[in-house]
């Protein structure tokens, strides 16, 4: 859920990220512009989209009026699910300074980058740009990837990974000390490619659960029928 405690860790983020954009749009934005923005963040993994706060450091809220009305916000997500055939959620934030919009938007099927008229986007600075030929050829092998690459679980969230996963075994066997908080945790997983950061938790890779699951059944059935094997000669 995005709170107006999220969005205070947004604006103290050191620059806008991969999943994070942010438009003034004090009294409206572009359509087209929201699309195309829809389309390059879904390419790139899934993000939000926040109208209302300054774009620059410092970044301060400074209010929008962009899809104000109920009848507006549902008719641009309705347009957007026309236009583009994904669901982009939108939550209305009350803060001090103004209203915030923040759409969030979902990552794209694996193997398959998103157009838009005709051009496959993604975000380059502050203007959005034709993806380049090695970052197409790069997604539409995606799906080529091998099985342990894989995913076991979409969108899990951070307890879920803790929960799922032997996390305590992992840095023993490592002769890791354990870290102290359940990011730190989670960003040795990722730098060891074990999860996928997306729009809505973490991916789970099928090596990940193979190596580390408390229970294989709690996966999907495919995956809980293997289980490592040791052949001695």
């Amino acid at each position: 859920m995005i709170t107006l405690e999220t969005l205070e860790n947004w604006l103290n983020a050191p620059a806008e990220t991969e999943r994070l954009e942010f438009k003034e749009a004090k009294l409206q934005y572009d359509t087209t512009k929201l699309l195309r923005y829809c389309v390059a963040l879904a390419n790139e993994g899934g993000g939000y989209l926040v109208l209302g706060v300054t774009d620059k450091r410092p970044r301060r809220v400074v209010g929008s009026q962009a899809f104000l009305s109920p009848t507006d916000l549902n008719d641009i997500k309705a347009r957007i699910v026309e236009k583009l055939r994904f669901r982009v959620d939108a939550t209305e934030l009350q803060h001090p300074d103004g209203r915030v919009l923040v759409f969030e938007v979902p990552t794209r099927p694996v193997g398959q980058p998103l157009a838009f008229d005709g051009a496959y986007l993604m975000r380059a600075g502050e203007d959005l740009v034709p993806m380049t030929p090695d970052v197409l050829k790069r997604i539409f092998a995606e799906d080529q990837q091998d099985w342990f690459c894989q995913p076991a679980r979409c969108d899990a969230s951070p307890d879920d990974v803790i929960a799922l996963l032997d996390t305590q075994t992992y840095f023993e066997l490592l002769k890791i000390p354990y870290p102290t908080t359940r990011d730190a945790v989670l960003e040795r997983l990722q730098s060891q490619h074990l999860i996928k950061p997306t729009a809505h938790g973490w991916t789970i890779t099928n090596l990940a659960a193979i190596l580390l699951a408390k229970k294989l059944d709690a996966f999907y059935p495919a995956l809980a029928r293997k289980a490592p094997r040791v052949v001695v000669i």
